[in-house]
């Protein structure tokens, strides 16, 4: 029988948790995360990571596997998902992808270009530069090295712009040289399912979820991750903002619905994103049964 990868994919907060569940139990198939903050495994509420109760109900790959210090890239993620999905493909004939980080789905559909990895000294040099000097000396710096990518990186995203820099110190190159968005054959049919709700609603259940993670503990959780702020890792939604208003650049209340505003700022990135792949089939949360229906469907095609 043909080897079959669902991607069920949306903006945070939609439902994609518990319907993947659904799904998977549906289907006998384990999970694969394609959430690029859940891999850590000491950031569980602020991440909203599946808890121990839904773990146990199917089994679930990359969730909690890395420590805060570990570097990983979108494309560790794909050569780690592609040498798991050959391992899982041998039991299974279909496989669950679920998540809402952009760059790791991408890189298990379509694959990425082999962008060399970077060596610690290069890696410290340039985030060093970035804290003592700032974002705008990078930006002339990657302007220098690679004009063309300068055009086009969201000037206002520090990660985009370190990791630029440090591809072009790495390798002597510009970083758009390597870039060849080819898109790579795989093995297996890719059969992709979004999940959407009125934004009002997803609004709603953003701030809802807020809500729930510092009634579970979100502060206290930052708090403990305060020491190593500086790392990559928690360079996120939830975390920077819980950041800020310990080094008192804002009160509790303040921080708080600024992480509301930002989930929210977050999602409508995501949509963007997701909204340009003309292969995702939509459905609502509350369309289970015809979501349900179109998979097997499609798998019996």
């Amino acid at each position: 029988m043909k080897k079959s990868l669902i991607v069920l994919l949306g903006p945070t907060a939609v439902g994609k948790t518990e319907l993947s569940l659904q799904l998977a139990e549906r289907l006998g198939c384990p999970i694969i995360s394609a959430d690029s903050r859940q891999l850590y495994r000491d950031m569980t509420i602020g991440t909203a990571a599946p808890l121990p109760e839904q773990l146990a109900r199917v089994p679930h790959y990359f969730i909690g596997t890395l420590a805060l210090t570990d570097y990983y890239s979108a494309a560790c993620y794909e050569e780690e998902a592609m040498v798991l999905m050959q391992e899982l493909f041998a039991h299974h004939d279909t496989l669950l992808l679920t998540g809402g980080s952009m760059m790791y789905i991408d890189a298990v559909c379509n694959g990425i270009d082999e962008i060399p990895t970077i060596s610690e000294e290069v890696r410290r040099a340039v985030v060093i530069r970035y804290e003592e000097e700032g974002l705008d000396v990078l930006l002339e710096e990657l302007q220098r090295l690679d004009p063309d990518f300068y055009e086009e990186v969201d000037r206002r995203n520090p990660k985009r712009v370190i990791h630029a820099v440090e591809i072009c110190r790495m390798t002597g190159r510009p970083y758009s040289s390597l870039r060849t968005n080819a898109r790579k054959e795989r093995p297996f049919d890719i059969v992709k399912i979004g999940l959407t709700r009125p934004r009002e609603e997803l609004y709603e259940r953003i701030n809802s979820r807020v809500d729930a993670m510092m009634h579970d503990g979100l502060e206290a959780e930052a708090r403990r991750l305060y020491p190593y702020r500086h790392l990559n890792a928690l360079n996120t939604v939830g975390y920077k903002e819980m950041f800020a208003y310990f080094d008192g650049t804002y009160d509790l209340p303040t921080a708080v619905e600024k992480i509301k505003r930002n989930t929210r700022v977050y999602s409508r990135k995501q949509m963007t994103w997701f909204r340009r792949d003309d292969s995702i089939v939509w459905f609502t949360p509350d369309d289970r049964l015809k979501l349900f229906a179109y998979v097997e469907k499609r798998l019996h095609e």
